[in-house]
């Protein structure tokens, strides 16, 4: 690969990765736990709380059935009738997807998701946020390509195809 080749393609990921940071998608703070829930609330304007109170925009809670079992309920209302066959789950892990369709449901600003076990550590809470965090990087990635491409900078082609150009 020619140098100049080589230095344009460092050049132009730095420009990139600064415009990431500038968003809040850098490559060092992706891999910080807090960081990825602050930038995914943040974009859609989300708050995820512990605390039960009837403005929230949807539920995610543990009940305990009649013989002791834990199940798990996922509700958009506070006081709606619980369908069993829709909103009672016995497993934690399928409450990953119910939490990514509510965040993407309610993405309308200024919504509160309440999640009882928030802060217990439930590894299913923070899967769900890092996938829609990496969701999001794609997202911002492309839009940072353009603003690149908008100000003069083409993204580097192939590696391949430039060496075999150049090399001719």
């Amino acid at each position: 690969m020619s140098d100049t080749i080589k230095k344009y393609s460092e050049m132009y990921e730095e420009k990139l990765e600064e415009k990431m940071i500038s968003k809040g998608f850098g490559e060092v703070d992706s891999h910080d736990e807090e960081h990825v829930m602050k930038v995914v609330c943040k974009h859609f304007d989300l708050e995820l709380t512990d605390t039960w109170s009837s403005d929230c925009d949807h539920y995610i809670y543990e009940e305990n059935t009649a013989d002791g079992y834990t199940v798990y309920v996922s509700l958009y209302e506070a006081n709606a009738n619980v369908c069993v066959s829709e909103n009672v789950f016995y497993y934690d892990n399928d409450l990953s997807a119910e939490l990514k369709q509510a965040i993407y449901d309610n993405d309308h600003g200024d919504v509160k998701i309440y999640l009882s076990m928030l802060y217990d550590g439930e590894y299913w809470i923070q899967d769900t946020i890092q996938d829609i965090y990496l969701e999001l990087v794609e997202l911002y990635t492309d839009l940072c390509k353009d603003e690149l491409t908008d100000e003069g900078f083409d993204e580097p082609r192939s590696i391949d195809m430039l060496n075999l150009i150049a090399n001719n």
